[in-house]
Order: C-alpha cells, then sequence, then structure tokens
C-alpha cells in the first residue's frame, strides 16, 4: 500500500477557513536576472497584507525558471520558503507554503521532493505537460506526486498552459488520500461544476477544499453555494477562498474583500454593492490578465501593476516574447483610475522602505 503523506492538521484547518492565497510573481531586472531585493519584498507584502497562504514555483511565477538555461526553480523556491519563515517568526503567524508541480511524472516527483525538502506544504499539481495522456495516465501520474507531497489539485485553462480534464478524472482524483484541496481555474462555469460535482460525489466535501482560480469570476465563486444531488443525498459545498495570479497584486484589498463575501454568506444576504464589486474585480482583471488578446500578457500585466507600486522594479519576463499586448497598458491606466478603491496603494507606499530593506 503506498503511503500518502498528509498535511500538518493546522494547513488543514485554515485551508478550511478560506484563505487569500496570491500567486507569487517572479521579479527580474531590466536585464532578466533575478531581482532578490524586489522578490523578497513582494513576499513580505503579501505576508503584511493577510495572505494565508503563498503559492510560488506557478504560472504566475513563470513556468521558465525549470529551463536548465535559467536554473531559477530551486533558488525561487527557497528564497521564498526564507522570507516566509522569517515573517512567520517576527510575527507569531504560520503561512501555508504551496508550491506549483509540473511536467512528466519523472520531473513532477523531483519537484515534489524537492519543495517538501524546502519546506512546503502542499504542491499544486498542474498536468498540462500531459496534453494527450488518458484519465488512467494522469491518475497514476497524481498518485506518484501525492507519494511525495500532499496535494491541491489545478485545473488551469488550456489558454495558458493547462487542458481539459473530465468528470470522471475529478471524481477518481478525488480519492486520493492526501488530496487536501483542488484550485479550479478553467475559466469555464461548466468545467467549475464538474469539479465541484466530482468532489460532493466521492464524499470529500468536508476534507477536500475549494479554491478559485477562476480570475475572471472571483467574487461570484466566493459568493455561491452549490447543492449537488448524490446517491447519499444532498451535499452542500462552496468555494470558500481563491488563490489567484489576480491576487498577486492589491493583495491587502483582496483580503478585505474575501471577508467581506464570507460576512454576506454567514448573513445569508448578498448586498448589492457587493455584486456590483463583482463586475469591477473581473473589469480589472480584464486590463491586468489581457483577456482581449487570449492573456497573452496576463504574466506581465500583473508585474506592471506592481511595478507602478515599486514593488518590482521591471515588467521583464525570462521570455523575452512575453510582454504587454499593444493596448494593455492604456486598459491597465482605465481600470486604476475607474476603481481606485479596489488599490491599496497607500499601504503599499507606507511599507514599501522596509519591505526593500
Amino acid at each position: 500500500m503506498i503511503d500518502y503523506p498528509l498535511p500538518p492538521a493546522w494547513v488543514s484547518e485554515k485551508l478550511r477557513a478560506g484563505l487569500v492565497i496570491p500567486a507569487h510573481p517572479l521579479a527580474l531586472t531590466p536585464e532578466r536576472r533575478l531581482d532578490e531585493r524586489h522578490q523578497r519584498a513582494l513576499t513580505r507584502y503579501y505576508h503584511a497584507a493577510g495572505a494565508g497562504g503563498i503559492a510560488v514555483g506557478v504560472h504566475t511565477t513563470q513556468f521558465e525558471i525549470r529551463d536548465p538555461k535559467f536554473g531559477q526553480f530551486e533558488p525561487v523556491l527557497k528564497l521564498a520558503a526564507e522570507t516566509i519563515a522569517s515573517c512567520d517568526t517576527a510575527t507569531g503567524r504560520s503561512t501555508i507554503r504551496i508550491a506549483g508541480i509540473c511536467g512528466a511524472t519523472k520531473q513532477a516527483t523531483s519537484e515534489a521532493v524537492l519543495a517538501r525538502d524546502i519546506g512546503y506544504d502542499l504542491g499544486l499539481l498542474l498536468l498540462g505537460a500531459m496534453k494527450s495522456a488518458d484519465d488512467e495516465t494522469l491518475l497514476e501520474h497524481c498518485r506518484a506526486v501525492a507519494h511525495e507531497i500532499p496535494l491541491m489539485g489545478f485545473y488551469l485553462q488550456p489558454a495558458v498552459g493547462g487542458r481539459v480534464l473530465s468528470f470522471q478524472f475529478w471524481r477518481r482524483f478525488a480519492e486520493i488520500p492526501n488530496v487536501v484541496a483542488i484550485k479550479i481555474a478553467p475559466f469555464n462555469r461548466y468545467q467549475t461544476l464538474d469539479v465541484v460535482r466530482a468532489v460532493a460525489e466521492a464524499g470529500r466535501a468536508t476534507d477536500i477544499v475549494l479554491y478559485t482560480g477562476n480570475d475572471d469570476t472571483i467574487v461570484t465563486d466566493l459568493l455561491t453555494e452549490y447543492t449537488v444531488p448524490t446517491s447519499s443525498g444532498k451535499v452542500r459545498l462552496r468555494i470558500v477562498g481563491g488563490l489567484l495570479g489576480h491576487w498577486a497584486c492589491w493583495t491587502q484589498t483582496a483580503v478585505r474583500l474575501l471577508a467581506e463575501c464570507q460576512t454576506a454568506l454567514a448573513a445569508g444576504v448578498i448586498p448589492a454593492q457587493v455584486l456590483t464589486r463583482a463586475a469591477e474585480v473581473t473589469d480589472c482583471n480584464a486590463a491586468f490578465f489581457d483577456a482581449a488578446n487570449n492573456f497573452a500578457g496576463c504574466i506581465p500585466g500583473i508585474q506592471e501593476v506592481l511595478r507602478r507600486q515599486g514593488l518590482m522594479s521591471s515588467t521583464a519576463c525570462l521570455n523575452s516574447k512575453v510582454r504587454l499586448s499593444p493596448g494593455q497598458f492604456e486598459q491597465i491606466d482605465r481600470v486604476c483610475a475607474a476603481y481606485p478603491h479596489l488599490n491599496d496603494n497607500d499601504f503599499v507606499q507606507s511599507n514599501l522602505d522596509c519591505w526593500l530593506a
């Protein structure tokens, strides 16, 4: 019988409570070298803003960090883990560390071992490298990685490196004992429902927590309770938090927004202004993520917002072809002017020198 390592109890408890988890960007100098000063500043910013977890080595961190010619996967994971540990020690908090896990089985298990040994609590498992694999092959792969580190499943939209995954896959994935969460990010309501139904029908609704990665519909995801008919009766479940590239900027406001959604759910009344906020956040995301160009500029878009705040020195990416799309800069201008209540500029400016020190 395969031994599946479980996360500490506090990790599962915090995940169930609902957290803001930013997908950590990669700070580079204009010459495309790792900018350790700004990389640490970003981690400190997320911690100070109230993020309950931080995800590193994910799409927003740039998949190219794994390329041997850059060799940044291990250094970036170590830098974040060290900085999180320092922040936790200084504040008495405990922050969940999530590492992105990619590639075919040999690479993915190697990344899982490395992340575990560095001190990461969960592996966020991306399956985009196995685009032609059938469900059985995918599940064997997932079980192999789960043998090394507890898992957060990841349904990533195909436009940015993911693949379509069937309901049957998710139903069987939910049977892996140390799957503790799933990030749902297909940017597709039908596929989102597939994951929700699969977890309910697997009888794991109380111990697999759902997190939104649907940056185009963040607030709606956080406000929705699902009622799923199963052979054991109706199962109620909801998406309790988010692991989002969008939340890599304006993070303090995201923490407040999640709290506002949780308060509304507890009261059983969704105020009209919260639904208005949902549309505003989606409009911002369209600019940040470059929806007009099929998300081609999603990484530099987030970086541009952070650069304007002083949290990054450039929007450079390891792949020199990845840059802001024509007109994207102006769209970011537009939403920044339209929704000043959504930014956290004052918070950043009052703490930036400390984070950069």
